[in-house]
């Protein structure tokens, strides 16, 4: 499982901490964008997040000697997002977690961030808060009715984007979810020499 964090924070999220430990034993790399990496608190422009998630990706292939395609992506907030923007373009992963989903900027719902969903097969979980500005649990429905792949949804009452205090419930969904997989978790491939 590769997992990324909300544009304001870092690997060490609390969310991200909860949900290797419940989806343990299964491999979870926590990974940071550049800007981070480099102590700065902006964002990098997208494709410069979309080449760090797939720079990543291939160090979860490599070190654990998998397929690409049996990798979970996702992650918190802006991390979630482009790591569902790499499963779009690049048709890679076995399933996407997606923990507060940024539709579109708070107040501004007409800055849908959905162009890529219907280029998603895979299996998604959606986890968000039903207070969260970045969207509704009304517009999450309208978003996902788009994607090709299977999702499944889970609300966290009186949440807002941060899921604050909701860390536990977080993780017991996604490990739930991914354990749901079955056939598609990671499968080992021979190292290559």
């Amino acid at each position: 499982m590769l997992l990324a964090p909300g544009a304001g924070s870092d690997s060490n999220h609390p969310c991200l901490l909860a949900i290797e430990s419940a989806v343990s034993p299964l491999p979870v790399r926590r990974m940071d964008f550049p800007y981070r990496l480099a102590g700065r608190r902006a964002p990098d422009r997208a494709p410069v997040l979309l080449a760090s998630v797939r720079e990543q990706l291939q160090g979860v292939v490599d070190a654990h000697h998998v397929d690409a395609n049996t990798v979970v992506l996702g992650g918190r907030s802006m991390g979630g997002r482009i790591c569902s923007m790499v499963a779009a373009e690049d048709g890679v992963g076995c399933g996407l977690v997606l923990i507060s989903y940024p539709l579109h900027p708070p107040g501004k719902p007409e800055r849908l961030r959905t162009e890529h969903l219907p280029q998603i097969k895979v299996p998604c979980l959606f986890v968000s808060g039903d207070r969260d500005p970045f969207g509704t649990p009304d517009e999450l429905a309208v978003a996902t009715s788009r994607i090709a792949g299977t999702v499944t949804t889970h609300t966290i009452a009186g949440g807002r984007h941060d899921l604050k205090g909701a860390d536990d419930e977080v993780a017991e969904v996604v490990s739930a979810w991914v354990s749901a997989l079955g056939p598609s978790r990671p499968r080992r491939r021979a190292p290559q020499d």
